[in-house]
């Protein structure tokens, strides 16, 4: 099973003028938001790819830290779902892919790998479920991988997903529906 960390969003919500990037916003450890979702990726799946726009040198860093293998592409300037093409085009031989976000920190290793394991064969989709709402990781059987691979703009595996027969795992972890789309996110966490 793959790891994929889309990590090569802007965050425009986040700070519209572009001059803070919201992945590299430290938590209370010191450590930015997105070694802590690489991190709790990588601990499960080791060697997972985490894909960012070329010039994020700072991003790379903190990245390989975690435990992340760099997919480095401009098609990633596009969006999530050109992201998530890449990376899936650059592990095409995986048996399937566990797909998370870069600015969802308080995800959990423990759920990374119920996803992981809930994918038991080829055209399963699997996701957890927090208080009725679908949250991420996504798994993705190989059956998956042409429609994956096909993906392009920002919309992400939404559109797949809509169609799809997703096994749902209930989980008691808000961790999986939470992220930092804006600054407030990040206060709230500081406060944790």
């Amino acid at each position: 099973m793959q790891g994929i960390l889309l990590a090569a969003g802007y965050g425009r919500r986040f700070d519209p003028e572009g001059r803070h990037d919201k992945l590299l916003a430290p938590l209370a450890d010191g450590r930015p938001v997105l070694w802590h979702s690489a991190r709790a990726l990588c601990l499960t799946l080791p060697g997972s790819l985490a894909v960012v726009r070329p010039g994020q040198a700072e991003r790379v860093r903190w990245l390989r830290m975690a435990g992340c293998e760099i997919v480095e592409s401009v098609l990633a300037e596009q969006g999530m779902g050109a992201a998530l093409a890449v990376a899936v085009g650059a592990s095409r031989h995986a048996e399937g892919w566990v797909v998370a976000l870069a600015d969802m920190p308080w995800l959990p290793s423990e759920i990374v790998r119920h996803v992981a394991r809930a994918i038991d064969e080829p055209t399963r989709v699997a996701a957890p479920l927090f208080e009725g709402r679908r949250g991420h990781p996504v798994g993705f059987g190989r059956a998956w991988g042409a429609r994956l691979g096909a993906l392009t703009g920002d919309g992400g595996a939404r559109d797949l997903l809509r169609n799809a027969e997703v096994r749902l795992l209930e989980c008691g972890e808000a961790g999986v529906v939470r992220d930092v789309d804006r600054v407030a996110d990040l206060g709230a966490a500081l406060g944790d």
